[in-house]
């Protein structure tokens, strides 16, 4: 009975992670070309943070 608002909540639960993803690539991007010595430390921040917000998204899903 309550299928609607789960997938509801699910989709949103999808396009937040994309977006948090997609800001912190853009972001990084962004530093890259500012700082182009810096882009070990920048991608592995990068990375690092791209995994916890999918992580976090992934539990959000299951807990859905």
């Amino acid at each position: 009975m309550m299928v609607i608002p789960n997938i509801v909540g699910a989709g949103l639960i999808v396009i937040g992670a994309a977006l948090g993803i997609g800001r912190i690539g853009g972001s990084a991007m962004d530093a890259i070309a500012r700082q182009p010595e810096a882009s070990g430390k920048i991608q592995t921040a990068m990375l690092i943070a791209a995994a916890l917000i999918e992580g976090i998204g992934f539990a959000a899903l299951f807990a859905a």
